[in-house]
C-alpha cells in the first residue's frame, strides 16, 4: 500500500506535498523547486547572448591563428552555462514540522531543525527604485536570525502561504510595503551578509 501523494506544478516551480504513512496523515512535507519559467527567461538569453560576442571576437583577430583560443573559450562558456543550468534544476527546499532541508544553487545543503524555528514572517518589498513590489517570506530562527528565504520572483503567493502551516508557527505580515533600506535598519540579520550595508555609503 502506498502512500497518499498530491503533485503540483506552476510557475512557481514543482512542488509536491505527501503523508508517509498510508492510512492517515502522516509526515506532511512539501518539496519546492525554482520556477521553470525563470530558468527559461533568464538562461536563455543568456546563452543566446555569447553567440554574438563569440562572433564578433573571431572577427577581431586571425582566425587562423586564433581558432585555439576561441574554440577553449566556447567550451569554457558552454560548460559554465550546462554547470549553472543543472544546479538551478537541482535547488530545492523541502519543508515539514521537523524543520527545513535546503539544496542551493551551488549543491550545498543546509538544515534548519523545526525547534529552532521561531516563526515567519512576510513583507512586500520595493524592487529597486520603482513601485512595482515583491512578496518575500523570512523563516526566523529564535535568535532573530533568517534562517531561510523564499523571494517573490522564485516562488507564489499560495505555495508561501503553506510553509507556516506546515511548519506549525506563527506567521506575520507586514502592514506597509518597505524598501530594502528599510528592513536593512530594522531587520538586518533577515538579510544576506551582501544586502546589510548600502553602497551608498
Amino acid at each position: 500500500m502506498s502512500a497518499a501523494m498530491e503533485t503540483r506544478s506552476g510557475d512557481a516551480g514543482d512542488s509536491s506535498i505527501e503523508a508517509a504513512a498510508p492510512g492517515g496523515e502522516g509526515l506532511r512535507v512539501i518539496t519546492l523547486r525554482p520556477s521553470r519559467t525563470l530558468g527559461r527567461s533568464v538562461g536563455l538569453p543568456i546563452a543566446v547572448l555569447t553567440v554574438p560576442v563569440l562572433a564578433a571576437v573571431l572577427w577581431l583577430v586571425d582566425p587562423v591563428e586564433a581558432w585555439p583560443l576561441i574554440a577553449v573559450a566556447t567550451v569554457a562558456v558552454l560548460a559554465v552555462i550546462f554547470t549553472a543550468w543543472v544546479g538551478y534544476r537541482r535547488a530545492n527546499a523541502s519543508i515539514s514540522r521537523y524543520g527545513i532541508v535546503e539544496r542551493g544553487f551551488f549543491g550545498g545543503v543546509s538544515t534548519v531543525a523545526g525547534r529552532d524555528i521561531a516563526g515567519v514572517l512576510r513583507v512586500q518589498l520595493y524592487r529597486g527604485n520603482s513601485l512595482d513590489t515583491s512578496q518575500e517570506l523570512f523563516v526566523v530562527d529564535r535568535t532573530g536570525r533568517g534562517a531561510f528565504r523564499m523571494r517573490g520572483r522564485f516562488w507564489d503567493g499560495p505555495t508561501m502561504d503553506r510553509v507556516a502551516e506546515v511548519l506549525g508557527v506563527d506567521e506575520t505580515a507586514g502592514s506597509e510595503p518597505m524598501t530594502l533600506a528599510d528592513l536593512r535598519e530594522s531587520n538586518p540579520r533577515l538579510l544576506y551578509w551582501f544586502e546589510r550595508r548600502s553602497l551608498s555609503r
